[in-house]
Order: C-alpha cells, then sequence, then structure tokens
C-alpha cells in the first residue's frame, strides 16, 4: 500500500511532503502530489520521524516467555516508536550456536518490527556454526563468559574477537571488570533491609572505575585485532571517554541518562541493573556527552523481569528494567523542553546507529531507504505509566515521567500501531537476510 504523509516536520525544521510505496520511501519534496491509490496521512505539520533503531533489546524467547515474548516485545517497541530492534544472546538457550540461532529465529517471526539477532560467546559456543547465519553482531560479549560471569578472561575474549574481526562482526562488548568490585557494599544491608535497600548500594559495589578499566582494555584488543568495537550501555563519563580515545563507539541507555542516586532509594531492587545507577554529577555529565556528540546512539538494554521477581533482597533481585518503548518518548519530551535537538533526538536513535551497524536503508528519511516512519504530536506530552505500557512485566522505571509517545508507526511501508491500537499482523523482517 502506497501511503503520502502531507506536511510533515522533519527533524531538522522542514516541511515535506514524504511519499512511500512498496515498502520504500519514493519521494520527499515540498509538494507531492498523491496518486489515487495513496492513504493520505494530513500530518499538519507534526513531527515526523525515521523509526527508532534499539540495537539492545532482550526479548526473553526462547526460556522466559513469562517475562517478554517476540510479539508482546515487538509491540512494546512499536508503541513507542522503534521499528528495528537486536536482540542480545543471553536467552536459555544461549544463542551461541547454530542451532540456538535458528530456534530464535523462527520465534523471531511473530515480531511486529524488524530485528537482527546477536551471538554470544560462552564455553559452548560453536562459531563456525554460529557465523554461517545471518547474525547481526557478537552482542553484548563479556571479557569472560557471556552467561555472566565477569572476570577479565583475556585469552577467550580475544578469540572471540579475532573471528568477529575475519568475518567483518561488529562486537558489543558489556565492559566491567570484576576484578574491581567491592565486596564491603554488602555490608550495608547487614540489618536486613532485603528489597527496601537503597539500589545506590549495587552502584558502590560495581564502580564507576570497573567500567572505565574494561572498556580500555577491550579497545586495546579490539584495536590489535582490528575489529570493530561498539561499548554496550556505558553509565559513566569516563567509560565514554574511554570508548572515544580507543576509537571504539558507544551506546547510553535511558535509565543511565535520566535515573541516578538520587532515584534509588525510591526504585530500591527495581533500580537494579548492569551497570548500575550512578552518581548525579556522574549522570549529568553522561547527558553532556549525549548533546555534545560523544555518545553515538542511545539503546534501552531492555532487560524485562516481573515485578514479582524483582520485589526479593538486593543482592537477589534479578538485574535489569524495561526501556523499549520509553526510549523515543523520553527522549522527544527533552527535546520539546529545549534540552536537546530534535535532530540529535534522530541521530542517536536512528541515523547513527544505522551508521554504526551498517543498515544502509535505515535510519533517514530519504528517497530510496526503507518506510520505517514515526509521526507524534511534540505538544501532547503524556504521563508514563507502566500500566498503560505493553511489555508483559507491566511496569517502568520512568512512573511519573513525561514522555511524547507517537500517534503512528510504520515498519516497511506498512502501519503497525496507530492511535493506540496495534494494526494488522507481524511484518518484522531480519535486517540481515
Amino acid at each position: 500500500m502506497s501511503t503520502l504523509f502531507g506536511d510533515a516536520r522533519l527533524a531538522d525544521g522542514r516541511r515535506r511532503d514524504v511519499r512511500t510505496d512498496s515498502g520504500t520511501i519514493v519521494a520527499v519534496a515540498d509538494v507531492v502530489d498523491p496518486d489515487p491509490a495513496d492513504r493520505v496521512v494530513d500530518a499538519d505539520g507534526r513531527l515526523l520521524l525515521p523509526g527508532a533503531i534499539d540495537a539492545h533489546v532482550h526479548f526473553r524467547e526462547p526460556g522466559d516467555a513469562h517475562k517478554e515474548t517476540w510479539m508482546t516485545g515487538s509491540r512494546s517497541a512499536a508503541a513507542g516508536g522503534v521499528t528495528t530492534v537486536v536482540d542480545q544472546p543471553n536467552t536459555t538457550p544461549p544463542t551461541v550456536t547454530g542451532e540456538a540461532f535458528d530456534r530464535k529465529a523462527e520465534l523471531a517471526t511473530a515480531s511486529y518490527v524488524d530485528y537482527g539477532i546477536s551471538g554470544g560467546v560462552t564455553g559452548e559456543w560453536d562459531p563456525d556454526s554460529l557465523f554461517d547465519r545471518p547474525l547481526f553482531a557478537l552482542g553484548e560479549v563479556f571479557l569472560a563468559d557471556s552467561t555472566g560471569g565477569m572476570g577479565i578472561n583475556t585469552d577467550r575474549f580475544a578469540a572471540a574477537v579475532d573471528r568477529a574481526a575475519a568475518a567483518g562482526v561488529t562486537v558489543t562488548v558489556h565492559a566491567e571488570d570484576a576484578t574491581r568490585f567491592d565486596e564491603t557494599a554488602r555490608d550495608h544491608d547487614a540489618g536486613g533491609a532485603g528489597r527496601d535497600a537503597d539500589a545506590a548500594y549495587w552502584s558502590q559495589y560495581r564502580p564507576a572505575e570497573a567500567e572505565a578499566a574494561a572498556v580500555e582494555r577491550a579497545v586495546e584488543i579490539g584495536a590489535a585485532a582490528g575489529a570493530t568495537i561498539h561499548i554496550a550501555h556505558t553509565s559513566t563519563p569516563e567509560g565514554v571517554d574511554a570508548a572515544a580515545a580507543g576509537g571504539a563507539t558507544c551506546e547510553a541507555t535511558p535509565h543511565h541518562l535520566f535515573l541516578s542516586h538520587r532515584d534509588a532509594t525510591e526504585l530500591g531492587t527495581y533500580g537494579r541493573m548492569n551497570p548500575p545507577l550512578r552518581s548525579e554529577p556522574r549522570r549529568e555529565a553522561l547527558w553532556d556527552r549525549l548533546v555534545e556528540g560523544t555518545i553515538d546512539i542511545v539503546a534501552t538494554d531492555h532487560a524485562p523481569h516481573t515485578a514479582e521477581e524483582k520485589a526479593t533482597d538486593l543482592w537477589d533481585a534479578p538485574s535489569g528494567v524495561p526501556g523499549v518503548e520509553t526510549m523515543l518518548p523520553l527522549l522527544l519530551e527533552r527535546a520539546r523542553r529545549g534540552e536537546i535537538s530534535y535532530e540529535r533526538v534522530r541521530d542517536v536513535t536512528a541515523a547513527n546507529v544505522a551508521s554504526v551497524f551498517d543498515l544502509p536503508t535505515k535510519g533517514r528519511i530519504e528517497t530510496g531507504n526503507d518506510a520505517d516512519l514515526v509521526l507524534a504530536n511534540p505538544e501532547r506530552s503524556r504521563e508514563i505509566r507502566g500500566g498503560d505500557l505493553h511489555s508483559n512485566c507491566g511496569w517502568t522505571p520512568f512512573e511519573g515521567m513525561s514522555g511524547v509517545f507517537p500517534s503512528l508507526t510504520m515498519v516497511g511501508g506498512t502501519v503497525v500501531y496507530e492511535d493506540g491500537e496495534f494494526v494488522g499482523d507481524a511484518v518484522g523482517e531480519n535486517v540481515r537476510d
């Protein structure tokens, strides 16, 4: 079906007509004459953006469908203006073999948005079969075992980086050095605060120094192999600066950009994630690096757990928070307030992601690109409530904050979400096929 968006405002402020046909943007001009077969959407000066690309999600299938499925996660993405997601490998079983990749790829056909599937590195990985598949990246590869061990295992990491470099595959690194973790942080909970313990203690346990040291080591190993290194979820200005100095790209998450220790007491165990929340001055410095351009992209590390699973002792609660539906709305709200430009929001959620991960037909509203589009009214902001979102987990760390949500989301020329309703069936495709 062909669609004409009339009088849309692009991120750079220009007013344009944008026409799509057969899944592709076919015209971007001052005035585009409609075809009789077009569905005409009167944008009336509303903001038209390229669909966001979230390069870091955990949709939990296979293994933990009670937390999230490809259908619920992708619907949540579409409702938040995300039209492409990249799923990370720490599912059950982990995506470390060709067989595990094929199993996940079959489940991913339920996705309402386009997707990539990252492979991982563990003691069980089979690079020969894994690299035979349409792999997006080696995703969230630790300097140890990607099932969770965090000590620096340079031999395994270096071997994985070598294979990725030979295959031309980007390596997305979870950079924390467990040898620098502070075990004395556990003493703060000696009184049995349990689920009410301040999440800032988790930050003391996994300090900022652990991130910067691991980033430096990762980029050093990557440079020796000639590999492309991308640092996942940098939570500190020191980590961002170390990535930039080493020639790596990096991402920041909404929870590290919008939350800090000042939110930790209220969040309690719901504020536990890896890497942890940081101090307010570090959060502010991270935001400054986003605005000024040192941070390449924003990605959510969408890692849903049920409220019941999070409501336990701080030291036993699973790490991770949902975020795929609220990333773009939170950033658009800050642009509405004048704290960041709409062009910068477009770049860190779409254009830069497409460049970093080699998606040449995504991320920009240009003739010939995929018709992945998001329409939103910047003047219509609303309060974020977990009960209004679409993830299986049913809660959000951004409860009560404001966001600008899309009124329409299009994936490959097909409208999948409009005016609060999902439209049609799943249309997502693997971007590496």
